[in-house]
């Protein structure tokens, strides 16, 4: 770990930790920057001005971004029947019911994103203190209970990604891979922003996107400039 120290020590010395970077420098800083011996993810991070513990300042939402994330995301599916093998022929990793549930209940859970058709929310919904914490349970407002399981599983293998403000306030995503292009990560990165944008709930006031940062893995913490985050940027 104190090699780990070294290096981040000797990268921040060459960076302005005041500095607002425009997202295209922030983003090649980024990319300069990962040098771990395995592909870092890019992470955004953004400081909301709102108060999640109100029920009308909750930001919760799914973005597809239009490059993917670099991730290899299973895909769990409650279905029977015809669904079932729907979602087989997407690609789903996981596909059952009752089955399925016993799966999850005995501890085994070979997925990242649970999918279920409404019929079988009774089912899931045993499953709640299990996969609730995990941030998995199936959502209508997140198109993850849904008849149409062929386009719910496709997106998600396409690299959907979800996102939930903490409590804070903050929200917090990887948008690709530092081996991704800087326009990859830069277009990734504003297709974040702009659902975000989107997501605005009523009840905030003020300011709402306050800061941003973006980094790697194992990289430093930029400061971004908020204007530059705009698609015309």
């Amino acid at each position: 770990m104190a090699k780990q120290g070294k290096r981040l020590k000797a990268i921040y010395a060459g960076l302005d930790r005041d500095k607002l970077y425009p997202l295209t420098e922030a983003v090649a800083t980024v990319k300069a920057n990962a040098k771990a011996k395995f592909d870092e993810t890019v992470e955004i991070s953004m400081n909301l001005g709102i108060d999640p513990r109100h029920a009308d300042q909750m930001v919760r939402s799914m973005v597809s971004l239009p490059h993917g994330t670099g991730k290899t995301v299973r895909v769990g599916v409650f279905a029977r029947g015809p669904k079932a093998e729907e979602a087989k022929a997407a690609g789903a990793d996981v596909v059952g019911a009752e089955d399925l549930l016993e799966l999850v209940q005995g501890g085994t859970i070979e997925f990242d994103r649970c999918i279920a058709t409404p019929d079988m929310m009774g089912i899931v919904g045993r499953l709640g203190k299990i996969l609730g914490p995990r941030g998995l349970m199936p959502n209508p407002k997140l198109g993850t209970v849904t008849m149409n399981v062929k386009d719910a599983v496709a997106a998600a293998k396409a690299g959907q990604v979800e996102f939930r403000a903490e409590k804070a306030g903050i929200v917090h995503a990887g948008i690709g891979k530092a081996s991704f292009s800087a326009e990859q990560l830069v277009e990734n990165a504003r297709a974040f922003v702009e659902a975000i944008q989107r997501a605005k709930p009523t009840g905030a006031k003020g300011t709402y996107v306050k800061k941003v940062a973006l980094s790697s893995s194992m990289g430093p913490g930029l400061k971004v400039d908020v204007a530059s985050l705009a698609a015309s940027a």
